[in-house]
């Protein structure tokens, strides 16, 4: 009777321990657009995972909706804390859009974890005719910084990135530093020396905080746990703008209305190091004008306003001012945002032409 009894206990506090100790997979990426592939191309892609349980993780069986796809995975026990890839091939021989599910079954779960790769089967890929411009770490681009402008609140707009490796081996381009706002992928994922592939970030405006300028930074890593650098810098900027959609004939009527007096301003600097210019701005509407944000999309400017809120006929001063030093070093157009409650004129970009 005795034995019966530390038997059971032994058993519940086996169970108990399984529990603690219970397998848990962390995935980068668990759906992956492979973009257009030629037919009879096969392409394979890389799902990153890990093993982010406190014991062993055991990769027992695979499973593929169909034998068009073969998947290539660890066999055996993978530590806990570690990192893996599980590369998943797609054959390409039927044309149009696909979508191929794996399904990994572990000792995590009884239930498989379901990983996805999607794409079209095009007869022939037409490899991007632009140029590549810009280098970022070990590729050239057509592009080094992406701008998400007039954005309303609940849209989800894409950019795209056509990159070329340049190097003389295999890249994995890695998208680091991702605010929750944005989501990306690059295709394919192993790009080889002298071929091509496109990073796509696609903007959720729902987490986006404020409206007016969001700016990040994200880094194109040429491999996963690549180190960040000032030459993989992608800085993104967000332009989010207040919707007006409820407004009545009559409120439109009686909206505010802003008036500039330029909204491109010339800075000849002449040997100096800072140079100011001045903008006259008028409320020409019936209500209360009010200039909710001010904002540069560059380092190397900063601006003054002697009053955001303007009656009906009141004129304000915003004073511009530009730092020489700082405007050489930057990569995009210096301009400053203004956003406003004006119903037609919620967003006013001001150029800044510096010489």
């Amino acid at each position: 009777m005795i034995m019966k009894k530390r038997i059971a206990i032994f058993v519940v506090l086996t169970t108990l321990s399984l529990g603690l100790y219970a397998q848990k997979i962390k995935v980068k990426n668990d759906v992956i657009y492979c973009g257009n592939v030629a037919y009879e191309q096969p392409v394979t892609v890389k799902f990153e995972l890990q093993n982010t349980g406190n014991s062993p993780l055991v990769i027992s069986n695979v499973r593929t909706s169909c034998g068009c796809t073969t998947v290539d995975y660890p066999k055996q026990a993978i530590p806990a804390g570690d990192h893996f890839a599980v590369n998943a091939t797609y054959d390409a021989r039927m044309m149009g859009h696909f979508s191929k599910d794996i399904g990994l079954y572990t000792n995590d779960s009884e239930k498989p974890l379901y990983l996805t790769m999607r794409g079209v089967v095009v007869e022939e890929v037409v490899d991007y005719e632009g140029n590549y411009d810009f280098s970022i770490g070990s590729l050239m681009a057509d592009a080094d910084n992406i701008e998400f402008d007039d954005v309303n609140r609940g849209e989800m707009p894409v950019k795209k990135i056509h990159v070329m490796n340049t190097s003389d081996k295999t890249l994995s381009p890695t998208v680091m530093h991702l605010p929750n706002y944005l989501k990306a992928t690059v295709s394919p994922t192993n790009i080889a020396a002298g071929r091509t592939g496109v990073v796509t970030l696609m903007l959720d405006s729902k987490n986006v905080r404020d409206y007016g300028l969001t700016q990040t930074t994200l880094y194109l890593g040429m491999f996963p746990g690549d180190k960040v650098s000032a030459e993989k810098e992608l800085p993104v900027s967000v332009v989010l703008l207040p919707a007006f959609t409820e407004l009545t004939e009559t409120d439109l009527a009686n909206a505010p209305q802003i008036k500039l007096s330029t909204e491109d301003v010339d800075i000849s600097f002449g040997g100096k190091s800072k140079k100011s210019e001045t903008i006259l701005i008028d409320n020409i509407g019936r209500s209360e004008l009010s200039i909710n944000s001010l904002q540069m999309f560059t380092n190397g400017l900063s601006v003054t306003l002697n009053k955001s809120k303007l009656q009906p006929g009141e004129q304000a001063k915003l004073k511009i001012t530009a730092e020489a030093k700082a405007l050489r070093r930057v990569r995009s157009k210096p301009r400053v945002l203004m956003i406003t409650n004006d119903p037609m004129k919620s967003k006013i970009v001001i150029n800044i032409n510096a010489k």
